[in-house]
């Protein structure tokens, strides 16, 4: 069983790379020349302790229009997430019910021509050659 290394850092640690930061240094190289874990560690004590802040964030600047079609967007793609899952429910308890029937009466149930099920099998009829 290994133990897991939980760092702890001073105070006076994180304000000397936040002092580095704003002298210029990327987060990326602070984080790999102090070996610090967490991809977010730097970018808190950065919030925290420096008189600046992050050099960059990031705005999104939109018409009042988009943000209204972007919301609706969100709301579409997750009322046909929900409705997708629903149907794939649907057609897996239809198949497994459809599998009892052909267990029950020891015959294939499927019309000829149809589709293969989610499961991979296919109907034998389908493949027997008529005389």
């Amino acid at each position: 069983m290994t133990k897991t290394i939980i760092k702890k850092y001073s105070t006076a640690f994180k304000h000397h790379v936040v002092r580095e930061y704003e002298k210029g240094s990327s987060i990326r190289y602070l984080k790999n020349k102090y070996a610090i874990g967490g991809n977010n560690t730097i970018k808190q004590w950065i919030e925290k302790y420096s008189r600046q802040g992050l050099r960059h964030k990031l705005m999104v600047i939109q018409h009042p229009e988009e943000q209204g079609q972007v919301k609706d967007l969100k709301e579409k793609i997750a009322q046909l997430e929900k409705a997708v899952a629903q149907l794939t429910l649907d057609k897996l308890m239809l198949e497994a019910t459809l599998e009892t029937v052909e267990e029950e009466l020891g015959e294939d149930v499927k019309k000829s021509g149809a589709p293969p099920s989610s499961n991979g099998r296919t109907n034998e009829a389908d493949h027997k050659e008529t005389p």
